[in-house]
């Protein structure tokens, strides 16, 4: 099969042929139909998060089944998936507590070392981003890295749940849980950022306030439901979304992934606010804090893929975009081919995008 390998990092896609096995007993073959180009990859290409190589990138996808291991009873051939790198065991303290989005058992994403890999290249093994790869013509992916949906859902808006929709949805009702009238900020209008401005749309904040330097992103944010946006370039967010809101703001989301667009995030929050931080910051970068203001009860936190229980939360979002309640088409900046998704990557690197998707 053809897919998109990174042999060195920092670098670029290689797209190359790939052995794929065949499933093991608790492994589902997937017929990959499209998948999403999230920062996230583009944060281990440009070895801000190094991985270990040849790997075969991408993390959001959706598909066709075409075969499944002995065990698998959950989905058959033909059904259609999305995939979510939360794969959960259901047997550790994570699960049994729900908090599946942390289960970091190794047999879902890899197979044992006495075991023939699921992915190769003349016998050498090739690393599965994420425990997906898929930015691959197939997936072979174990059973609980899948949810099926409805065939009522084009598949290359249903990829779009498996990263960008969950996370930015998931941060505001599961790890923040924002409440109906609040107050919000969004820092970062990409794909995360707008999906943050969606959700707290549906949760029923009374005002969101997008927070970008990139005016397209300002007027993407307004479609998704902002009710006002703040111009980062043009002087102090903090200062003026402090302003705005007379002392500051219930909750605050950071959806870049920067140290100091975290402390922002922080220091736009009102007493008992509390901020979300969902970018992946450089391991090199620290955020720093007034000590003082903690004082006043502002809280900061981290959120993993939206705190998700995607078994339960991508049927729902489905549901939602049927109903006509939550934006998927407008997400969708482009349509591309494997073999231009290095130009897709460029085009995310540059900010011209919300999403670009494979379309296989």
């Amino acid at each position: 099969m053809q897919a998109a390998v990174l042999r060195e990092c920092p670098g670029w896609l290689e797209i190359t042929d790939v052995e794929v096995d065949t499933p093991e007993r608790r492994e589902v073959l997937v017929r990959t139909a499209a998948a999403g180009l999230c920062h996230s990859d583009l944060h281990f290409m440009e070895g801000k998060y190094p991985p270990i190589t040849p790997v075969v990138m991408g993390h959001e996808s959706a598909g066709v089944v075409e075969a499944v291991g002995s065990d698998v009873t959950y989905v058959q051939p033909g059904d259609h998936v999305v995939t979510c790198l939360s794969a959960f065991c259901g047997e550790c303290e994570y699960c049994l507590t729900g908090r599946p989005q942390l289960c970091q058992d190794p047999e879902l994403r890899r197979r044992r070392p006495d075991q023939k890999p699921r992915l190769s290249t003349n016998g050498t093994a090739v690393v599965q981003f994420a425990g997906l790869a898929s930015f691959a013509e197939l997936l072979l992916v174990h059973e609980r890295a899948v949810v099926k949906v409805t065939p009522d859902i084009p598949l290359d808006r249903a990829a779009l749940i498996g990263c960008g929709v969950t996370t930015g949805l998931g941060a505001v009702f599961n790890t923040a849980r924002v409440a109906p009238g609040s107050t919000v900020a969004v820092i970062g209008c990409g794909g995360i950022g707008l999906n943050c401005v969606q959700g707290a749309r549906l949760a029923g904040a009374s005002r969101i306030i997008a927070v970008d330097v990139v005016d397209a992103k300002l007027e993407m944010a307004l479609d998704f439901g902002a009710t006002d946006v703040v111009d980062a370039s043009t002087g102090d967010p903090v200062a003026t979304v402090v302003e705005m809101t007379s002392g500051g703001v219930e909750y605050a989301f950071e959806a870049i992934g920067l140290a100091t667009t975290a402390e922002q995030a922080f220091n736009m929050l009102r007493r008992g606010g509390t901020a979300t931080v969902i970018g992946m910051i450089p391991p090199d970068q620290v955020v720093r804090l007034p000590g003082a203001a903690l004082l006043d009860e502002k809280r900061i936190q981290g959120s993993s893929m939206g705190s998700n229980r995607f078994r339960l939360d991508v049927g729902r979002y489905v549901d939602l975009y049927l109903q006509g309640r939550l934006k998927l088409d407008e997400l969708v900046s482009a349509r591309i081919r494997l073999e231009d998704v290095n130009d897709g990557f460029k085009a995310l690197q540059r900010g011209e995008v919300a999403r670009s998707v494979v379309v296989f």
